[in-house]
């Protein structure tokens, strides 16, 4: 079986490999020429290819982030900053031999079903080699689908943007602090990317203001004891006794964990909704920075003026020199035809967050379309481990009005538990996600033996 992987980033390089301990021949398209998707620094800024900061160090700890059959090196730090996470991707490709089925500079330009594909559930795949621009076509027997989902920019429309005469950049376009020094700076999100740019700005910046429409719950990497605070959170104790206890309880106590580092409301961050209702900004330097007056917290904007920004409680800023959206992405499947998989408004789809259910054969998947609270390498693992076998009919889905109704019971979930964002579509909790996967695949262990 041939199966086509588009994406060599960290969900397509686990997908090579599973590929390849089932047997089945995998060929992997990547548009640039090397591994890592975003992780990958490079000073060029390309348009629908994210990169990370030159600064950035990823938020989750080497232990949890791992795949399963690679640790990563002992002598690696426990958060790793970007270069030691592509060091590990290219260990990762060259201990199993991946990139001998990748073909680099490829762009896929289309995916669409074949003539026969209700009996075949054969792909046919429209690929462009960028050196020659030659464009060709193939037929695949499946299509893991591994393009991310930080790619085209969410660029709000704030009144008076179109006339502000000062520079304005996407977080998308953000490589480092060079060329900001000085300047009086707001950067528009609190979200990760927004408050890793806004420290790091702060420390060349004559000024920087972070506006944020409803404040935010900011955790530190490191927990009690100096353990990395996701190593903490993430055990099946703690789920167990969360599970058991009234939502507002275990909140309460989460927000007096965070409190005893800095006060939100002191700091002027704290939010309407509580900690467990948004995405966690993990982030060690924003109240030190508040502190020192470098970085101040405004309000959602309002309007711009020419020069300047006034903000929802009425107060201006004039003399603004840049402003920097970080107000994350909109995602996509341009080479799928909507017929397949349709996104709108990063509401997508997807049964278990990996098939689409609408299918006659079940020979696309999509993965890593997921936004944990936790690493996302080991859940595209098992995703891909499932993917592979309901290829081959090891494993069989659900009708469609039960892949149905779990998709719906989902979406109900989320907007129960979550504030209502674009970014809270595809949030998933790290342990009973993995569990919901191992249990479809047949390979949920029986734990009460560990005992």
């Amino acid at each position: 079986m041939r199966v086509a992987v588009i994406g060599a980033g960290a969900s397509g390089l686990t997908a090579i490999k599973c590929c390849i301990d089932e047997g089945l021949e995998p060929v992997c398209f990547e548009r640039s020429n090397d591994i890592g998707g975003l992780w990958r620094y490079s000073d060029e800024v390309v348009e629908g290819q994210s990169c990370v900061m030159k600064s950035t160090v990823i938020n989750t700890s080497k232990e949890i982030m791992c795949f399963s059959d690679f640790p990563i090196p002992s002598e690696y730090p426990m958060y790793m900053h970007n270069t030691y996470v592509q060091k590990y991707f290219n260990l990762y490709a060259d201990k199993f031999n991946l990139r001998k089925c990748i073909r680099f500079e490829t762009e896929v330009l289309s995916v669409s079903k074949h003539a026969v594909f209700a009996q075949s559930g054969q792909w046919v795949i429209k690929l462009k080699d960028k050196k020659s621009t030659k464009v060709r076509e193939d037929i695949f027997d499946a299509v893991i689908v591994c393009s991310g989902h930080h790619a085209e920019k969410n660029v709000p429309d704030f009144p008076g943007l179109s006339n502000f005469k000062g520079k304005v950049i996407h977080s998308h376009d953000y490589r480092h602090q060079a060329g900001f020094e000085d300047k009086r700076i707001v950067v528009i999100g609190i979200g990760n990317s927004g408050g890793d740019m806004a420290v790091e700005l702060s420390r060349v910046a004559s000024q920087v203001f972070i506006s944020t429409r409803r404040g935010s719950w900011i955790f530190n990497r490191i927990s009690d004891n100096g353990m990395p605070v996701d190593m903490i959170s993430l055990k099946r104790s703690v789920l167990k006794i969360r599970k058991l206890l009234p939502p507002s309880f275990f909140d309460n106590m989460m927000e007096n964990q965070v409190n005893k580092r800095f006060d939100h409301s002191t700091y002027c961050l704290k939010p309407k909704h509580r900690i467990t209702a948004q995405h966690p900004t993990i982030n060690d330097d924003i109240p030190n920075r508040l502190a020192s007056g470098t970085l101040k917290a405004k309000p959602d904007i309002k309007m711009f003026t020419e020069n300047g920004v006034i903000f929802d409680d009425g107060t201006k800023e004039e003399n603004i020199d840049v402003v920097v959206l970080a107000t994350g992405y909109i995602f996509g499947f341009p080479f799928l035809d909507k017929s397949v998989l349709d996104v709108k408004q990063n509401h997508v789809e997807l049964f278990k967050y990996v098939f689409p259910p609408k299918l006659e054969q079940s020979t696309l998947c999509v993965i890593g379309c997921i936004q944990p609270i936790a690493a996302l390498m080991p859940i595209s693992e098992l995703q891909c481990r499932l993917a592979t076998r309901v290829f081959q009919g090891k494993v069989k889905l659900p009708c469609y009005d039960e892949m149905m109704t779990d998709i719906k019971n989902k979406e109900l979930a989320m907007q129960l538990k979550y504030v209502q964002t674009q970014r809270h579509t595809i949030q998933v909790d790290y342990i009973d996600y993995m569990d919901e996967l191992a249990t479809l695949n047949g390979c949920l262990p029986d734990l009460s033996k560990f005992l």
